[in-house]
């Protein structure tokens, strides 16, 4: 991946994933089926892993997003807890961390009631969770699943130094 072309068929694809072969083509310079071959390969190595549509939460009841920090009594390299977690739709995110606590999950619910509900009703089911520890946000200053790229002089130092 490591051509420029791509880089800007992925920069545009971050921003929208709607575009056409052919406006993605106007803009990068090539001929839509040469764009359409780039996307099919992107996605054939697993760089390109789907499309989604990004939706307010707030217009949908969604306004209140919390971190949960979740202690489980489970073996060394059990991810059952997770897996669980994972399963709750109200759950975004969950990363299995280091630490005293095993994994932090990002959930949205409409309310704090709704929040406690989730907590006790969902969290509390999995027979393996033992604590939470919840963070909740007062405002979001940036929130995107845009992923940067290495600037082109960045890239060039490690690359000299055979990174």
């Amino acid at each position: 991946m490591n051509d420029d072309i791509s880089q800007k068929i992925l920069t545009l694809l971050q921003q929208d994933a709607r575009l056409s072969n052919a406006e993605i083509a106007r803009q990068v310079g090539l001929a839509p089926s040469a764009v359409f071959e780039r996307i099919r390969k992107l996605e054939e190595r697993g760089v390109i892993s789907g499309y989604e549509a990004k939706l307010n939460p707030r217009a949908l009841g969604l306004g209140l997003v919390a971190y949960i920090y979740v202690r489980a009594d489970e073996p060394v390299g059990s991810l059952r807890a997770g897996q669980a977690l994972c399963a709750i739709p109200e759950v975004q995110e969950v990363h299995h961390i280091a630490g005293e606590d095993c994994y932090l999950v990002k959930a949205r619910v409409a309310d704090t009631e709704a929040l406690g509900d989730l907590l006790r009703e969902r969290f509390g089911a999995i027979p393996s969770v033992r604590t939470t520890r919840s963070t909740i946000v007062l405002h979001t200053l940036k929130e995107t699943g845009q992923l940067p790229f290495p600037d082109d002089e960045r890239a060039e130092d490690r690359r000299e130094r055979g990174e």
